[in-house]
């Protein structure tokens, strides 16, 4: 049975140490007596000692564990473990696969996009801000509200990452944080963690980064003055 979540899903929606000793319990086989129920996986995963462990087959995240953290209802190493095995079942995990982002970094590396690789870029930023959402429930599920936030978060470092450097993805850039400048202010989106805003001012150091390599890029700047943003995030890539 084919689980709902890929790769990517449970990487992004994981905590980089957390997903990186992950792979480190699945890369070295400790991921032992994998079985498939109706809707859920069971396994036994070898860390300190055996703990058994269950995912749900519809959603990364549900899941139980024997462990101090799992009983604690908290997503632990071993249920992620897991939950790469349900993907790869046993398969080698590529560089990339294992490769995480923890914040936006500037790729240093001058390029332009063809016109199919900035639609498929803008596709992709714009699934990654479905995770940075309005939030209006109650009080209990505010916890796995700002997991989503970090998630989408997560999703948008890897696209920033991977940009090269020029005007056509400097203007991609201005406008990603007008985007969520707006959700922000207007949007109705809880960032009490301040996990975007605290994202947006990566963003902007790897703007300031691509105005050093390429000072063309600093004409995308211009459509920030006069705006007035949540707190002054544009200020910086003013400043003459």
């Amino acid at each position: 049975m084919k689980p709902a979540f890929d790769l990517d899903k449970i990487k992004f929606a994981t905590d980089p140490p957390t997903f990186e000793k992950a792979v480190a319990l699945y890369e070295s086989g400790k991921v032992t007596e994998f079985e498939e129920g109706i809707d859920a996986y069971s396994a036994v995963v070898l860390g300190t000692k055996p703990y058994r462990v269950s995912v749900e087959v519809r959603h990364f995240g549900l899941a139980r564990c024997e462990c101090y953290l799992g009983q604690n209802d908290t997503l632990c190493k071993h249920m992620v473990a897991v939950s790469i095995y349900a993907v790869m079942r046993g398969k080698k995990l590529e560089l990339e696969d294992k490769k995480v982002f923890n914040s936006p970094v500037c790729s240093g590396k001058l390029g332009e996009l063809n016109e199919e690789e900035i639609k498929k870029i803008k596709q992709e930023i714009t699934y990654a801000l479905k995770y940075i959402k309005a939030y209006n429930g109650p009080s209990r599920t505010w916890f796995a509200y700002q997991d989503s936030l970090s998630e989408g978060c997560s999703r948008l470092a890897k696209i920033v990452s991977e940009l090269p450097v020029g005007e056509q993805t400097t203007e991609l850039l201005v406008n990603l944080l007008l985007r969520l400048d707006k959700k922000l202010c207007t949007g109705g989106v809880d960032d009490s963690d301040g996990t975007v805003g605290g994202f947006m001012e990566e963003v902007v150091i790897v703007l300031q980064g691509y105005a050093k390599l390429d000072p063309k890029c600093k004409k995308a700047f211009v459509v920030l003055e006069n705006i007035e943003s949540c707190f002054g995030w544009e200020e910086s890539l003013l400043e003459r």
